[in-house]
């Protein structure tokens, strides 16, 4: 199945390849149609997924270097189903949403989406150390050419280079600690290093060589600066992949490999990463309050809401852990509709600056409807999907530590105050006439751009059960894995 996803996108990519560069329509009708495909045949991963086992299902073995006992392994548990169908659900709303805003290289355009979509479901399956490296590196290459070429303003070759070098840097780190893994064990392959057992002080260094890599990704404090930069110069696109996928590599790498792999080192540093989780969930929240460019406010947001996901991974309990995969993956419908609804203005008026709009409400209804309505999922409102995340997450800290769990809820309450404060400043007062004198509700293609992130929202916030059954045999193997009962003596 997944040789089937993998298989349409390359195919797509090659056809978009062959086109002559004027066919610009066929060119955008080829690159949605596979798109599209692509995720219609991702949901037959979960329609036929087995919820009762923890093990890899629709597995795929492919002989890549049998002399050194390094293989392709493509399988999908309970962990990684939803962020592969998060990833096949946001390439096609991107590449749709970006019908006219890109006008130059089209098919590069076109090709950098499919190719990376390929490399993020290689991540997303891939069961050996050696090679969820290699892909977690090269999805890189991609979005630095999207933010460097197709980015807004003239900063974006700055932009790129500070989020390539800055999540670089810790992977070399990261590097160094697989080389010395296969060194010791003599393969990468998940199921191998589960049963070896390294030494305190081995699992210290290793899972610090990860912790530099993963924490930079989501990011963490003070790997973070690359984040708003990097959304400010990105397309709107751009920054929906960066929100959406990119920033689930950090939490999804610890998930995979680094809990399961030194879980009594995970635990020993656990108040290091509450700490830095912590001071992350309320200067993000602080820091957004002060800003003036719509972008690199919800930039700070995604700061502080995938912070209070390393809480969840860090709290050692089901409840925590599923609520931090449900909270990841909401983060992905919500954050990536903020970005989309900053799109749909800033196509309109060519402007980002807060203090331009006012008063939309009258002139852009529906508009400001869906931004109110994300703006709501975004301080956790019940009946949406980060209401049940930021819950689980907080029930699982508080069962692990009352007082970081006291502290983290304090980025929701910033956070209401600085979502309401920006939908107010946007929504209401005066019409600015002298900046902004022409105004158009979105149309038929921008709505069916939100129509699935708002079902998802309201689905997983009205019925999560659907979520948490697929994923619980995979999160209650994990848990038996790193037992905390066994480090904390």
């Amino acid at each position: 199945m997944i040789k089937l996803l993998l298989g349409i996108l390359l195919l797509g990519s090659l056809f978009i390849l062959f086109i002559p560069r004027h066919q610009i329509f066929l060119i955008r009708f080829v690159g949605n149609a596979t798109s599209f495909f692509t995720f219609f045949v991702s949901l037959f991963l979960w329609i036929l997924f087995d919820d009762s086992t923890p093990k890899l299902q629709f597995v795929d073995e492919i002989v890549w270097l049998s002399q050194s006992n390094i293989n392709f392994t493509l399988g999908v548990d309970g962990i990684s189903l939803f962020f592969i169908l998060l990833t096949t659900l946001l390439i096609p709303i991107c590449l749709l949403a970006s019908w006219y805003s890109v006008t130059i290289y089209v098919k590069e355009y076109f090709i950098a989406f499919l190719l990376m979509e390929v490399l993020l479901v290689l991540v997303f399956s891939v069961s050996d150390l050696l090679l969820f490296y290699i892909f977690f590196e090269s999805v890189l290459i991609p979005m630095y050419i999207i933010i460097g070429v197709w980015g807004s303003r003239e900063r974006k070759v700055r932009a790129a280079y500070m989020f390539f070098l800055y999540t670089l840097f810790g992977s070399v780190l990261m590097l160094l600690g697989i080389i010395y893994i296969y060194v010791q064990v003599g393969s990468t392959d998940y199921e191998t290093l589960l049963n070896y057992e390294f030494n305190g002080l081995e699992q210290k260094l290793l899972w610090l060589s990860f912790f530099a890599s993963l924490a930079s990704k989501i990011p963490m404090l003070p790997a973070h600066i690359w984040l708003p930069e990097a959304h400010v110069e990105a397309p709107t696109a751009g920054s929906v992949v960066l929100a959406g996928i990119l920033l689930k590599l950090g939490s999804y790498g610890f998930l995979r490999f680094s809990l399961p792999l030194f879980p009594a080192a995970s635990y020993f540093f656990t108040p290091l990463v509450y700490t830095l989780s912590i001071i992350g969930v309320i200067y993000a929240s602080l820091t957004a309050i002060r800003q003036t460019d719509l972008k690199r406010i919800i930039a700070y947001t995604s700061v502080a809401h995938m912070n209070l996901v390393v809480m969840g991974l860090f709290c050692f309990n089901t409840v925590g852990l599923e609520g931090a995969i449900i909270q990841s993956i909401s983060h992905g419908f919500v954050s990536s509709a903020l970005f989309l609804v900053i799109g749909v203005v800033y196509d309109r008026h060519h402007t980002r600056m807060v203090k331009y709009y006012s008063g939309l409400v009258h002139t852009m209804p529906l508009f400001i409807t869906i931004f109110l309505l994300f703006t709501m999922a975004n301080i956790a409102l019940p009946g949406t999907s980060s209401f049940v995340g930021e819950f689980l997450i907080l029930a699982g800290v508080f069962k692990a530590n009352t007082t970081g769990a006291f502290l983290g809820a304090t980025g929701m309450v910033l956070g209401g105050g600085y979502s309401l404060w920006l939908f107010n400043r946007i929504a209401y007062g005066n019409l600015k006439l002298q900046y902004i004198d022409h105004f158009s509700d979105i149309n038929r293609r921008e709505f069916f751009v939100f129509l699935p992130l708002i079902l998802g929202t309201l689905y997983m916030g009205i019925y999560p059960e659907v979520f948490l059954t697929s994923l619980h045999s995979s999160v209650v193997n994990l848990t038996e894995i790193i037992n905390p009962s066994d480090f904390s003596s």
